[in-house]
């Protein structure tokens, strides 16, 4: 998907896939990754998202993502931060004590920029991409976080009655994408109340991605 699409979405306010609270799913099952205080979360493609400030008052640190300014800026702000801005490449690194954003194509975050992770909470990343995006993007996400366990939640539905995001993901795709690497289980799984935007039958889906031992 061309970044200009999204960069539209941040400049024309058109951010209807913004929660404006917590995400459920993330709330009831973090305990999944078995994650200590302090352990350093990535959040992929993370928008503004209240998932962040929710990780954070949780006593994790945070590190994310995201294609636009428009959208880190207005995360600092709601988390009444200052952040200090070093470029890094073709990322820029937004961060205070507990949180590190990059903000630019994540296809350019290196492990080395990224740094260590002790696990991924994937909201909104895969399903945003097209499908001919979204194998680069499995891979590439578990090779710069040395195939750290994730939380990864999708959507299924007839991909010819919307146009995504959020795209349909099925758990075969899922396992094509990921089983390689990770043992795959599935946490929660249920009818979208209601459709997606209100009118398109959709099941949503809660998976947890642990390392696969060899």
């Amino acid at each position: 998907m061309e970044a200009t699409f999204w960069h539209d979405r941040w400049e024309s306010n058109q951010i209807a896939f913004h929660e404006g609270r917590p995400n459920p799913l993330l709330v009831a099952h973090i305990d999944a990754l078995g994650l200590q205080p302090g352990a350093r979360v990535f959040v992929p493609l993370c928008g503004k998202t209240a998932d962040i400030p929710w990780l954070l008052s949780q006593g994790f640190r945070v590190a994310g993502a995201e294609l636009s300014e428009i959208a880190i800026r207005q995360l600092f702000d709601d988390l009444g931060r200052d952040p200090l801005v070093t470029p890094a490449d073709e990322i820029d690194h937004h961060a205070t004590d507990d949180i590190d954003v990059f903000v630019g194509d994540i296809f350019e975050l290196t492990q080395e920029h990224l740094g260590p992770v002790d696990a991924v909470y994937d909201r909104a990343a895969l399903v945003a991409l097209p499908a001919d995006m979204r194998r680069r993007y499995a891979r590439y996400l578990a090779a710069i976080t040395g195939r750290a366990p994730q939380l990864v939640i999708t959507y299924e539905y007839d991909q010819r009655t919307m146009d995504g995001p959020p795209f349909s993901v099925s758990e075969a795709e899922l396992r094509d994408h990921y089983g390689a690497d990770y043992e795959i289980s599935g946490l929660f799984g249920e009818a979208v109340p209601g459709g997606l935007k209100g009118k398109y039958p959709a099941r949503e889906s809660l998976w947890h991605l642990r390392t696969a031992v060899s």
